[in-house]
């Protein structure tokens, strides 16, 4: 992390203990970085050294020198600095591009969004590791309460908090749609502007390793709203949005049912994390979200 932290950021809910993971990678982790992401100490010295090079270049981007921060970065592209530092400038630039969505961005300010549950991370990762993010944009999500772009904002929180774990780093996420009764005004709260920012954002900005976009419960209604994303995709990302409908088997395929609740499924009875359990997470590390928007291009 970018500030400064006393003490690992943690909450008891009932018997489970909530936690952010800012420990050494996990020595399974260790092996992927190796074997998936080229990291060994030599790769990771030349690629610090070369990144911060580029970045330096930019007269009118300001940017956290600290390694912990750039790793972030060169892990996503495979310790490539030249991919690394394009997509730290992807990322500070993307932020001025949405500055209605991005300035003073704070989870102290996104409680109302927590509070209706519909963007929310599993306490467990999958069978590979990766941290498992859901969003509930059916018969869980009251639109007239909660806007998209609210959503969206709080779906940055996440991944903001997710990279800070070195683990997340190196073995990604995972996203789920859960469509469930999506109605037809909800239909309407998507446009093609949010369609293709949030594409750009997972395409090009995003300091994560999404592995898959998992879409399920989806009624015939729901190829409208894809059809506003299409036009936006790439092959890559293309390539990892599977769609599953009801059918669980097909699910399992690639989320374990061990790693997932009874109502997908699933055989882990462990009571679920809600979306504002994660909230009070965050806001004990606000300062890092204040420190993160402290950088970036010049306005």
């Amino acid at each position: 992390m970018l500030s400064v932290v006393d003490v690992t950021p943690c909450i008891q809910v009932g018997n489970v203990k909530l936690s952010l993971e800012l420990g050494e990678p996990s020595a399974r982790s260790k092996e992927v970085a190796q074997r998936e992401l080229r990291e060994c100490p030599e790769n990771r010295e030349k690629g610090l050294q070369e990144i911060k090079k580029l970045l330096d270049a930019d007269p009118d981007l300001k940017y956290p020198r600290e390694d912990r921060f750039l790793i972030r970065f060169l892990r996503v592209c495979k310790y490539y600095p030249e991919s690394a530092a394009e997509l730290v400038k992807n990322y500070f630039s993307f932020k001025v591009k949405h500055a209605n969505m991005f300035d003073d961005l704070l989870p102290s300010k996104e409680e109302n969004t927590f509070k209706h549950n519909v963007c929310v991370a599993f306490k467990n990762r999958d069978q590979n590791n990766r941290r498992i993010l859901v969003l509930r944009l059916g018969k869980k999500w009251k639109h007239k309460e909660v806007a998209l772009d609210d959503i969206f904002k709080s779906a940055v929180l996440y991944v903001e908090a997710a990279v800070t774990e070195e683990d997340t780093q190196i073995n990604g996420a995972v996203v789920i749609f859960d469509m469930d009764g999506l109605s037809l005004q909800q239909t309407w709260q998507f446009t093609p502007a949010f369609a293709k920012r949030l594409i750009d954002w997972l395409q090009d900005s995003l300091p994560l390793r999404l592995k898959a976009i998992h879409i399920i419960n989806q009624p015939k209604i729901f190829n409208v709203v894809f059809s506003l994303f299409k036009p936006f995709l790439r092959e890559k990302l293309s390539s990892r949005i599977i769609f599953h409908g009801t059918e669980r088997q097909s699910f399992h395929r690639y989320i374990s049912p061990e790693c997932l609740p009874p109502e997908y499924g699933g055989t882990n009875t462990e009571p679920m994390i809600d979306a504002y359990d994660w909230y009070k997470m965050m806001m004990m590390i606000e300062n890092e979200y204040k420190t993160i928007n402290s950088y970036g291009y010049k306005k």
